[in-house]
């Protein structure tokens, strides 16, 4: 039988490949240098993900959560090695973190359904945090987040104050109103009102995503790959006739995509 390594000799191997003797790449690396690493692998993940609820490739998954961990364990190493924390602390403090927002299960609290747990949640999270105002907790979203989920959770914040509209036609509204304010920027030809106008539209449209309860990061994730597998399917077409995209017309492209969708 193949010897399966563990936690322990997974956490040797790093530490061996940040020694002296080690991998002078690895050596190399800091936390600022590995950040663009971890926001790959993340993505790999959620790619994971999708492609396991299409194919039930748990393999794929397994690797790339693997991935994941690895720069969990290189930050952790880095730290240790800076004399600030270790993976031990990270676990330690996850789990503390897990046992005291999760009173429903390892203390006396008691909750009807999901909503009350992530209610608990945020208020124990605020209390954590010393978040005296809710604009605290804004300020506290990640910076590096894309920006519609971002833009989700200040929005969510807001509404839990009763800062928000009351129906969906009222966030509908406000879209319109954003288009006008953006054409109005265009016709006065100012480059900083209109990106300002159109982050605008971008915003109120996120509302929408709410009261509908989707996903804006997925819907547009959804739309960009529905776009691109026609798109192939347009080149696949002219391709089959003999003829080449960029020495087509615009009608003659829509005639393609029409034929595609």
């Amino acid at each position: 039988m193949e010897n399966r390594y563990e936690f322990n000799d997974f956490r040797q191997i790093i530490s061996q490949l940040r020694s002296e003797n080690g991998c002078p790449w690895d050596r190399e690396q800091t936390h600022e240098s590995l950040k663009q690493c971890m926001l790959e692998e993340a993505y790999e993940v959620v790619d994971g993900i999708d492609q396991y609820e299409k194919t039930k490739d748990a393999e794929n998954l397994c690797e790339e959560l693997g991935d994941v961990l690895l720069q969990v364990m290189m930050h952790s190493q880095i730290a240790e090695e800076e004399g600030c924390f270790t993976i031990d602390d990270v676990i330690d403090g996850i789990s503390k973190k897990m046992v005291h927002r999760h009173p429903h299960v390892f203390g006396e609290v008691k909750v009807a359904n999901s909503e009350e747990v992530l209610d608990n949640w945020e208020t124990i999270k605020q209390e954590e945090k010393k978040e005296s105002f809710v604009s605290d907790g804004m300020k506290r979203i990640p910076k590096a987040l894309p920006a519609l989920m971002k833009a989700t959770k200040v929005q969510k914040k807001a509404a839990k104050v009763g800062f928000d509209f009351d129906s969906y036609d009222q966030a509908l509204s406000k879209v319109y109103e954003e288009i006008q304010e953006l054409e109005e920027a265009r016709e006065n030809g100012l480059e900083r009102e209109i990106e300002e106008e159109f982050g605008d539209l971008l915003f109120s449209v996120v509302n929408i995503s709410r009261f509908l309860k989707l996903n804006a990061e997925n819907s547009l994730t959804n739309a960009t790959d529905k776009f691109i597998n026609r798109f192939v399917e347009v080149e696949k077409l002219a391709y089959s006739e003999g003829r080449e995209l960029d020495k087509m017309s615009i009608d003659e492209l829509d005639a393609l995509w029409g034929r595609v969708k």
